[in-house]
């Protein structure tokens, strides 16, 4: 099962995440962030659990600075979930592993 965390850029956003074939939780986060190390572990969890049926990206906040405007993320770590090309929820902060399924469970 892969299990492989994407990592997305300004320039290949559309292409991994808008034009993704499955819904895809994007992670906006930077080195220094304290929070998105507690949680990315968590991600990388929910990368092998949801597999087959999501993808799980990340985005870094300071060498992207186009995306991150275009969604109005103010603060990391941020989740976005995107589906069919649109944004339909949205996560700000760390969270459980069990917070971050129900989360994603309610929108799949």
């Amino acid at each position: 099962m892969k299990s492989t965390i994407v990592q997305v850029s300004d320039d290949d956003f559309e292409e991994l995440v808008l034009k993704a074939d499955k819904p895809v939780l994007l992670d906006f986060w930077a080195d220094w962030c304290g929070p998105c190390k507690v949680i990315a572990p968590v991600l990388g969890e929910l990368a092998k659990d949801y597999a087959d049926r999501l993808i799980v990206a990340k985005m870094d906040t300071d060498k992207n600075r186009e995306t991150p405007a275009r969604y109005a993320v103010r603060g990391i770590p941020t989740l976005l979930l995107f589906k069919d090309g649109e944004r339909v929820a949205d996560r700000v902060g760390v969270a459980t592993k069990s917070q971050l399924e129900t989360f994603i469970d309610s929108h799949l």
